[in-house]
């Protein structure tokens, strides 16, 4: 696994009558949170992704359905992340390459990040993140 990519486990409460998982900072998350958003409806093999940030860390969590984060490293090897549960997340730390693929009917990504949206932090050019991850 890459440096400081992990999976983070969230408490989960279980309760017959539904279970319940949160995060918070600083217990279950590296960073204070900034900006959340989440993804869905996405087509059938569609990808979202495709890009680095300078800044930004950031949590993955599949809140509902199942996807694939797939980091790929400066010399173009990759890693698959599978995320399936709502009680794990993926942490990603700044300019970490990833991209999101393999949706499942009616998933629901949520995103949490420690920036708020700023198109400066966005690494889109993967040989310009490769000269920037080898400096």
């Amino acid at each position: 696994m890459s440096d400081n990519i992990k999976l983070i486990d969230f408490p989960k409460i279980q309760d017959p009558r539904g279970n319940l998982t949160f995060l918070q900072y600083p217990n279950q998350i590296p960073f204070k949170i900034q900006r959340v958003y989440w993804t869905y409806d996405v087509p059938g093999g569609g990808i979202r992704g495709g890009h680095a940030y300078f800044k930004q860390h950031e949590i993955i969590v599949a809140l509902s359905g199942s996807f694939d984060v797939v980091v790929t490293n400066t010399d173009g090897t990759t890693e698959k992340f599978s995320l399936n549960r709502s009680y794990y997340g993926l942490y990603l730390p700044p300019k970490t390459w990833r991209h999101i693929e393999n949706f499942s009917t009616n998933a629901l990504a949520l995103h949490v990040s420690s920036e708020p949206f700023s198109k400066e932090d966005y690494i889109r050019d993967f040989e310009n993140f490769k000269k920037l991850s080898n400096e």
